[in-house]
């Protein structure tokens, strides 16, 4: 007999992410002892042997709640028992900045980070699922960030990949008790007072329940089809910044103003970036006020964003500057 139809999914789809990469590399499991990220770690362990690829393992203890440090040594063992190599167990100290999701999820990936220079990874394994895609899409309908943000997480950003995405968070469920894997549930996950668990247990059923089965497919969907659409829009944003941007870094407001809006927009907010406003407190509403000197001009004042970053619109270009 092959194995359960949850653990071959599983295993399916690590090996479509493996083959991608060459023999004697090292690939890092990101796993907190849930359900996704342990049938990410079982099935990475059957299957990178097979494909001549060394796999380890990190679990990062946030400290958050009582018992952390505990859970994430207890963790350590296991993963070795799957035959996982290089395994360790971290600790990062939370911030607040960004509200205390963000502030979890920076530290943890500057520890990833850390860990997969350490070792030399080439690629580190994120258990997101098919149903975490689906309600990013839904968090970032709420915030009306665009196309971009509707597009979801990508499968692969740089050394991040997410073989999971096309699973079902159920099929990972199904897979660690097939394997008689013990999982641990993050109480942070059910917690109303985090958005992402209020979308996950309240919004997302009452979809299925006003809509009919299959939300989470037909979101995640979506978000594939936005991202075909934003990569072909980033596209022609680096064709057009490069052909409006001047020697003296500023921005021609009549080049800008032929642009479709979707283009403006992005050619906006890259340089704003760029000139020093962190992208995560850089929202839609900043960019729409940026956009009407360039679409709305009547003679008003400079814009400040996120980070210090000054805008002014002067002798018919747009004017990024950070005071030191």
């Amino acid at each position: 007999m092959g194995p359960h139809p949850a653990v071959a999914a599983t295993r399916v789809a690590v090996r479509d992410v493996l083959r991608a990469l060459h023999p004697g590399d090292l690939v890092l499991v990101a796993c907190s002892g849930g359900a996704d990220s342990l049938a990410l770690a079982a099935a990475t362990a059957f299957e990178a042997p097979r494909a001549g690829i060394r796999a380890g393992a990190i679990t990062v203890d946030h400290g958050l709640q009582p018992g952390s440090t505990r859970r994430a040594v207890d963790l350590v063992p296991r993963l070795r028992e799957l035959g996982l190599d290089p395994v360790e167990a971290l600790g990062v100290r939370v911030g607040r900045r960004g509200g205390p999701e963000a502030a979890a999820r920076n530290a943890r990936y500057e520890a990833l980070d850390l860990a997969a220079a350490r070792h030399g990874a080439a690629a580190v394994l994120l258990g997101h699922t098919l149903d975490d895609q689906a309600e990013t899409v839904l968090l970032g309908l709420a915030r009306g960030s665009g196309a971009r943000s509707l597009a979801g997480m990508p499968k692969v950003i740089g050394h991040y990949q997410r073989p999971l995405l096309g699973v079902a968070r159920d099929t990972t469920r199904a897979a660690c008790v097939a394997q008689n894997l013990a999982t641990w549930d993050d109480p942070h996950n059910a917690d109303p007072a985090y958005t992402r668990a209020r979308v996950r247990h309240d919004v997302l059923p009452a979809l299925e329940k006003a809509l009919g089965p299959g939300i989470s497919e037909s979101l995640a969907r979506t978000a594939r089809l936005f991202r075909d659409d934003a990569d072909a829009l980033d596209a022609w944003a680096d064709r057009a910044q490069a052909e409006v941007t001047r020697d003296d870094g500023g921005l021609e407001v009549a080049a800008l103003a032929e642009l479709p809006a979707a283009v403006r927009r992005r050619v906006l907010r890259r340089t704003a970036i760029s000139t020093g406003s962190p992208p995560g407190d850089l929202f839609a509403r900043h960019i729409d006020t940026v956009e009407r000197l360039v679409t709305s001009w009547h003679g008003q004042g400079p814009i400040n964003l996120p980070g210090g970053v000054e805008i002014r619109r002067r002798c018919g270009k747009l004017l990024f500057h950070r005071p030191s």
